[in-house]
């Protein structure tokens, strides 16, 4: 097992702290740049361009956050199949077999998602 040394030690903790002097230096900035008179036109809700109509809180349906989720999963999904699929070639049989066991998980998870009617639009 290899051993840190000191030195790796100080230029983490140096990056560190300069990065938390950066974050300070540049609120601290904006701060002192910024312009401080505070009027109605700048308090005032912008939607492009248009008044506000309606209440600010609205309530969404919870079918948007659930495709919104769904949508995320298989994301992720593609970003563990890149690797695999490039280097499909190279690979022993074990490897090649836990792939189809994470596809098969996934299908199944998407099988379920769409037998509790999770997929139709309401």
């Amino acid at each position: 097992m290899m051993q840190s040394s000191t030195a790796d030690h100080i230029v983490i903790a140096a990056f560190v702290l300069i990065g938390i002097f950066f974050v300070f230096a540049t609120l601290q900035a904006s701060h002192l740049l910024a312009r401080s008179k505070r009027d109605e036109a700048k308090l005032d809700t912008y939607e492009c361009g248009s008044e506000p109509l309606g209440p600010p809180w609205v309530q969404f349906r919870i079918g948007y956050y659930v495709y919104a989720l769904l949508f995320v999963v298989f994301d992720i999904e593609t970003v563990f199949l890149y690797p695999w699929a490039v280097a499909f070639g190279r690979m022993g049989v074990f490897i090649v077999v836990e792939m189809f066991i994470f596809i098969a998980i996934l299908a199944a998870g998407l099988a379920y998602a769409w037998k509790e009617g999770a997929l139709k639009w309401r």
